[in-house]
């Protein structure tokens, strides 16, 4: 069996990592077919530490071939350039299935170009809804869920999301693959990662902050609403450490912010930082403050306090328990919701840490009984 994996963006890079090594598990034990695994790799995400540092942290062989998207102007000229580029991958190397992840630009063009060439298309994180259609991410995941032959759901409530559409075959709750990595990752990330003493920081003692989506960076009024917030909530006692994505940098600049961030010097800029560091971040932030899908999660995971710098989120389950508050970009409503301690309570929303296990059986097991799924 050959699959053709498509990756492009940081949490892509996790959730593959954990699946790969889960093939890898399969092939080592198991008798019966093997999985070749090829690796496509868009470029999405072009600066080094938000690729190559994340690669080879996360154990993710070289690419057998690397677009080179990122950077473009839009996400339109992005996704025409992966489209090309992933269906020359696929007529050489006819895989089986293609493996697609999330909701991003390459999920999106990995799914399409699939599809155009009749290969089934396999996607991790399915169903997931924020029911905001002025998100990318959401025409994304709504155009993959409905291409996909087999959908891969990390929770009930996005099950519930997909039988709303009418999409019933072909799915399985698998639990999260982000939580695989959390189980896996945490004690090396204690081991190896020595962020906390190169920034001078001590446990709960400061607050993270990540904001990378365009309806937040494309925006100025909300761009500088965050930052507003960011600059009232830093404080010498509690300093704010917010990694970069290279589009936000690009727009704090545009929209003449940095001088508001530095008439605070505990609002502290830094580079991306690779995902061991990042990982320490965030089990020790006092709170985490974010856009992101992904880093929402990884709070709860981690179970730290989040704010998300969004009017909604598809993570529902981890604002029902208590540890992630909706603040929007308002920056009163932010530095609101960051004094506020709601009642928190645990869950079990996001399986047993056996995910990535359990998406390779399943698509072993549909190889077998299909010899295909179309």
């Amino acid at each position: 069996m050959k699959i053709i994996t498509v990756i492009g963006a940081r949490p892509q890079f996790i959730k593959a990592a954990m699946v790969s090594r889960a093939i890898k598990e399969y092939n080592t034990t198991n008798k019966g077919h093997k999985i070749r695994e090829c690796i496509l790799h868009t470029g999405q995400h072009y600066d080094k530490n938000m690729n190559d540092v994340f690669l080879d942290e996360l154990g993710i062989k070289k690419p057998d071939w690397q677009l080179h998207c990122g950077g473009l102007a839009s996400n339109t000229r992005m996704l025409a350039e992966m489209l090309a580029g992933i269906e020359k991958a696929l007529l050489e190397c006819q895989p089986d299935y293609v493996l697609v992840y999330g909701d991003t630009v390459s999920t999106l063009a990995g799914a399409l170009a699939a599809s155009q060439l009749q290969v089934p298309v396999l996607h991790v994180e399915a169903g997931l809804r924020s029911f905001n259609k002025q998100m990318p991410e959401e025409t994304n995941r709504v155009l993959t869920d409905h291409i996909a032959s087999l959908l891969f759901c990390p929770t009930y409530t996005a099950i519930q999301n997909l039988a709303r559409e009418g999409v019933t075959d072909g799915i399985f709750y698998t639990g999260d693959v982000m939580y695989d990595a959390t189980l896996a990752f945490g004690k090396v990330a204690e081991d190896q990662s020595g962020v906390l003493s190169t920034l001078g920081l001590q446990p709960e003692e400061y607050h993270l902050c990540t904001v990378h989506r365009a309806e937040n960076t494309n925006d100025p009024e909300r761009l500088t609403q965050i930052i507003l917030a960011l600059v009232e909530i830093a404080t010498p006692d509690c300093p704010v450490i917010f990694p970069l994505h290279p589009r936000t940098k690009m727009y704090l600049r545009n929209y003449n912010l940095n001088a508001t961030i530095s008439s605070n010097e505990a609002l502290k800029m830094i580079d991306p930082v690779n995902y061991l560091d990042m990982v320490m971040l965030e089990k020790n932030a006092k709170t985490i403050l974010t856009d992101s899908g992904g880093v929402q999660k990884e709070a709860y995971f981690h179970r730290t306090p989040c704010v998300t710098l969004r009017e909604e989120t598809e993570w529902v389950e981890t604002v029902e328990a208590g540890w992630n508050q909706i603040a929007g970009f308002n920056t009163e409503k932010i530095i609101e919701c960051l004094g506020n301690e709601p009642e928190k309570n645990e869950i079990r929303a996001y399986g047993d840490g056996c995910a990535s296990e359990k998406i390779v059986n399943a698509i072993v097991r549909c190889y077998e009984n299909n010899g295909g799924l179309m």
